[in-house]
């Protein structure tokens, strides 16, 4: 019986050639699934498009699975909540789709009687690890295969080998650029930046092309830790996010040139387009100064890197993320309110107000005016023993190691 595989499908020249290339050097059945986690198409491009690509390909079946809501209420959701950008920056676009896409996977290898699973990953990147590990947590069973790793073809020689088999490619070696893109952003790599120096061409940017030059505010309302209404009408997290990249995007806002570490252990140059992961990130993370006590707040943005870390390098299915999950949905009991957001082109973000019901701002212990509730007096003693250690060390130990004023 020939070995039947299940594709993680995109559309675009890897997994096309991917299919091609897998039939004739492995002999095997595959079956493409393209799992829509909210990437937009080209006007001129369809699904239909897509599959009949994947057919051309030599695919025996090709399958869409809507995974837009799974997408944005499981996993944007949480990265929200955990204010999740890798290096301080990079808000997991392409990492927070891949455990997505694996649970469907290897959902449908079990539906078509698979015992593999395969991607179009290079050895360089840090999908193939997302993949792998993800398909490993969920199904240690299935074979993961990596055609991408094995081929020793450059992208030209890949749409060399698609015009080879007449497969319907969209890239060019004059287009040469690697776009991956989902509800939560885009990805843009590959062609001239590559060279750090360079600055990004403007071709590629699609969320980020400012037509406005007017001003847009808005005002995100939050439920423990989760969005749920723009400007006062509740929308679900999908429409939401949507809403808020067209909005935020059209004043040039929201895009990340960085040199980031991959896990592999190589830098990378990147480039990206998340207008409404920033924004939401950055009002969560706003809301939650004024609503999360002091110690909790100081532990969560300590933890906060390390989730952001562990979804990074693919360990979304994993005890220590399941754990961190555990703690960061505690914190969000009270973080509810509203946030106000100002966007001004070019491409400027500011957190302009916040209010919550409850706040732990409290007016009259902050004013200095004649509200003032705090009492001073009781200050005396809380900063006396608050630095008696200190006192006493001087004392005792410090002043004898001082040097002498002038010296």
């Amino acid at each position: 019986m020939t070995k039947r595989v299940v594709l993680a499908y995109s559309g675009g020249l890897d997994t096309s050639v991917a299919v091609r290339w897998m039939i004739e050097e492995w002999n095997v059945e595959v079956i493409c699934v393209l799992v829509d986690v909210g990437q937009d198409l080209d006007s001129s491009e369809s699904f239909d498009d897509i599959s009949r690509r994947a057919i051309s390909a030599g695919a025996v079946d090709f399958v869409v699975v809507d995974a837009r809501d799974e997408m944005a209420d499981e996993f944007c959701a949480m990265a929200i909540r955990a204010n999740a950008r890798y290096e301080g920056k990079y808000p997991l676009v392409s990492a927070l789709s891949r455990p997505v896409i694996v649970r469907h996977l290897v959902s449908q290898a079990r539906r078509f009687g698979a015992t593999a699973v395969a991607h179009g990953c290079t050895g360089k990147g840090n999908d193939q690890v997302r993949f792998e590990v993800g398909t490993h947590a969920l199904a240690p069973d299935l074979e993961v295969l990596a055609p991408a790793r094995n081929w020793g073809m450059t992208r030209a020689d890949s749409v060399d080998y698609a015009t080879k088999w007449e497969i319907p490619i969209r890239a060019s070696k004059e287009k040469i650029y690697s776009i991956d893109e989902n509800l939560w952003g885009r990805a843009i790599e590959c062609g001239e930046m590559e060279d750090p120096w360079a600055e990004p061409p403007s071709e590629p940017y699609t969320l980020t092309r400012m037509t406005t030059t007017e001003a847009v505010e808005v005002i995100i309302s939050f439920r423990e830790g989760l969005p749920v209404a723009l400007d006062g009408v509740e929308l679900s997290l999908a429409d939401l996010i949507r809403t808020l990249n067209h909005r935020a995007g059209a004043t040039g806002f929201g895009r990340i040139d960085m040199v980031e570490n991959r896990r592999v252990g190589i830098k990378s140059r990147e480039v990206y387009e998340c207008p409404a992961a920033l924004a939401l990130i950055a009002a969560h993370a706003d809301l939650e100064d004024l609503n999360l006590e002091r110690d909790v707040h100081h532990e969560k943005t300590r933890l906060e890197p390390r989730w952001a870390e562990l979804v990074y390098d693919g360990m979304w299915y994993s005890p220590l993320k399941e754990a961190l999950d555990a703690f960061i949905t505690e914190t969000q009991r009270h973080v509810s309110g509203e946030v106000r957001l100002r966007f001004e082109p070019p491409g400027v973000m500011r957190v302009v107000g916040r209010r919550s019901e409850q706040a732990l701002y409290d007016y009259g212990l902050a004013t200095y005016d004649a509200a003032d509730t705090f009492r001073h007096a009781d200050s005396e003693g809380y900063v006396r023993i608050y630095g008696l250690g200190v006192k006493t060390w001087a004392a005792r130990q410090g002043a004898k190691g001082a040097a002498p004023a002038g010296s």
